[in-house]
């Protein structure tokens, strides 16, 4: 048992279907003030003890690029890690644009493994988080097209609609869901904030016995109404929540110990030394920060070679290495491989493995990694154990400090990045600092 091994067991407990995800979980409980830890796997009780007492513990996974099988083998010891530690709200972090499918990270999967440690017949699944630009209406997702665009329909987004692995075809999140076992879906909808007794509505729709009950986010202003909807059912019985980072914000924006205490935004500082970057995203907002990292010295990679070529791996690892340790920043490019969905994973082991290699032997200030299951493959090759929140590099985008008993990694910054997070500049900021945003 690990619950007796904190000074009292944290309220709230999360698993991130990949990395990137999970520190942006991670940064927005920490900037609202609440003593939070991201371990790279469940932890050990001497590792719980040597967080000290914490008010949020995290899990880092990478279920959003596994199969219901692998998702489940993954999922259960973590859910019953939660469970024995006594959290009041398990929350599955998944992407903010829901995008799954049903045999790849498959969000009734990790409903259908969790439900079995979380017995509040109440999942709340919160459909939007404004400061990314994505909202839910009448149950229906919409996001937009890069920082600042137009806002659509997700099954209209031109990124996510083409996504290689889990293109987004339905906006109506219920439909969505369905296809992934997780049928007869309610829905909350926005009014009922407004409405004056959002309690009375929420239990109208439990009424009928829903497996889950999807919650509208159209402002920022509804989420403290969300907060306390979650929290007035997991204080009597422990409950699972599903969402983005916005099932964060909610429940910190009604904490049931009171106000929190957010501390003043840090900025995220330059470098202290070469920044290494590896950008396995395909998305066209990685491609035009990428276009416009002008700091970096760029490597490109043919990605189908680098699976079945081990001489280009190393190639690439030497001239990585030698620019480093010149003290430049370097950035290496993956491209779209042969037969995308069907390499997608073997171009991310080979290039984690890479980076792992370059990490073994350059001197590095910071590591920042583009792609969420680059991310989530990439961070495992490496000996951590856990991150901490330093600084907000931009929305959605995290500096952290990695956890390690070895100590050359121990105190490392690492940058994790998804494919549609950050503005233009975002690269630049890595390497060279900005103000909090």
């Amino acid at each position: 048992m690990t619950g007796g091994v904190l000074h009292r067991p944290p309220r709230l407990g999360w698993y991130g279907d990949d990395f990137t995800g999970a520190t942006d979980t991670l940064s927005t409980l920490a900037e609202h003030g609440l003593r939070a830890l991201l371990f790279l796997g469940s932890p050990t009780p001497e590792r719980l003890a040597r967080a000290g007492r914490l008010d949020a513990v995290g899990v880092a996974g990478a279920s959003r690029a596994m199969a219901p099988d692998a998702m489940a083998a993954e999922l259960g010891p973590v859910g019953r890690f939660f469970a024995e530690l006594r959290v009041s709200v398990l929350h599955y972090k998944c992407c903010s644009t829901f995008d799954s499918a049903p045999d790849v990270g498959s969000i009734g999967a990790a409903v259908a493994t969790l439900r079995a440690v979380t017995p509040n017949a109440f999942v709340p699944i919160v459909g939007g988080q404004p400061n990314l630009a994505r909202y839910c209406l009448f149950a229906t997702l919409f996001a937009a097209v890069g920082a600042g665009g137009e806002v659509v329909r997700i099954d209209r987004h031109p990124t996510m609609r083409a996504h290689p692995v889990t293109p987004m075809g339905e906006a109506d999140l219920r439909l969505h869901l369905a296809k992934q076992g997780l049928a007869g879906v309610a829905s909350l909808d926005y009014r009922a904030y407004e409405a004056g007794d959002p309690e009375r509505a929420l239990e109208d729709v439990l009424r009928a016995g829903p497996p889950a009950v999807l919650m509208d986010v159209s402002r920022v202003d509804d989420l403290p109404v969300i907060g306390r909807l979650i929290w007035s059912h997991a204080l009597r019985t422990r409950l699972l929540a599903v969402g983005a980072s916005s099932v964060a914000q909610a429940l910190a924006a009604a904490w049931p110990d009171g106000p929190l205490s957010p501390p003043d935004r840090a900025a995220a500082p330059a470098s202290g030394g070469p920044v290494f970057l590896m950008v396995g995203s395909l998305s066209p907002v990685t491609r035009a920060q990428v276009e416009a990292a002008e700091s970096f010295e760029r490597i490109d990679v043919d990605a189908s070679r680098l699976v079945d070529d081990a001489a280009l791996a190393q190639s690439v690892r030497a001239d990585a290495v030698k620019r480093l340790r010149q003290g430049r920043n370097v950035m290496v490019v993956t491209d779209r491989p042969d037969g995308a969905l069907q390499r997608a994973g073997e171009v991310a082991q080979a290039t984690a493995e890479l980076l792992r290699l370059v990490v073994d032997e350059a001197p590095i200030g910071r590591l920042a990694i583009a792609g969420g299951d680059t991310s989530s493959i990439a961070v495992r090759k490496l000996d951590l154990w856990g991150l901490s929140h330093e600084a907000r590099v931009a929305s959605g985008v995290s500096l952290c400090r990695g956890r390690s008993d070895d100590p050359r990694l121990d105190g490392l910054d690492i940058v994790l990045k998804g494919g549609q997070m950050g503005p233009p500049d975002l690269f630049e900021r890595v390497a060279h600092g900005s103000g909090a945003t």
